[in-house]
């Protein structure tokens, strides 16, 4: 599997703290509960865990959640419960993203950016989302 060069990504497109948060609490589940593979997918469901601690952060706000909610989705990656688990070679359609107003698109955050995501630039619009100059 290739994995994207990130280089160029702005740090602010990331959390180390929120990376360090992760391995700090599979440090501590280790030492605490043992090796993931002897308890997923077979004894604990890592998507009910995940599921439970959103659901706690989404009633308290406590951010401390959010690192295990990711851990949680990791180790199904890694020890899948879903039957038809899998990972295509090529991309896959994504659902998009919920906005505050409800809708679900994949639209950029701002129209120059969805100019660009559908094929324009910056100093030239055709092919994006902006069909002439000026709109």
């Amino acid at each position: 599997m290739d994995v994207k060069d990130t280089r160029g990504v702005p740090d602010s497109e990331n959390s180390q703290q929120f990376h360090q948060l992760m391995a700090d609490a599979m440090g501590l589940s280790f030492f605490k509960y043992g090796k993931v593979a002897d308890a997923y997918p077979e004894k604990v469901d890592a998507i009910k865990s995940l599921k439970a601690r959103l659901e706690k952060y989404e009633q308290t706000g406590d951010r401390r959640l959010l690192p295990d909610v990711s851990n949680f989705a990791m180790i199904e990656f890694m020890h899948p419960k879903h039957p038809d688990a899998h990972f295509p070679e090529h991309d896959t359609d994504a659902t998009g993203r919920v906005w505050n107003s409800g809708s679900q698109s994949e639209q950029a955050n701002t129209a120059g950016q969805e100019n660009l995501r559908r094929g324009g630039s910056h100093l030239r619009t055709d092919g994006g989302f902006y069909k002439r100059e000026g709109d």
